[in-house]
């Protein structure tokens, strides 16, 4: 699988999903809203650890340069 997410939006993902998965786990425990948060922090953190994302695949988006298709 190839990669097709870049350092930066890689860094970024995974300070939102720090973000969201604090906000999910401990202030909105109990909650929709926590269980919501814990999935896209979940997601993001998911897609930067692999340098992969599917949404970005099918838009035809590559943030990284070493892999982009012209």
């Amino acid at each position: 699988m190839e990669t097709n997410v870049g350092l930066l939006d890689r860094v970024i993902r995974v300070l939102l999903a720090s973000v969201l998965l604090y906000l999910g786990l401990f202030l909105y425990r109990s909650s929709a809203l926590g269980i919501g948060l814990v999935a896209a922090g979940g997601i993001l953190l998911i897609t930067a650890l692999v340098g992969f994302c599917g949404l970005y695949r099918l838009l035809g988006i590559y943030t990284n340069q070493t892999n982009k298709q012209l």
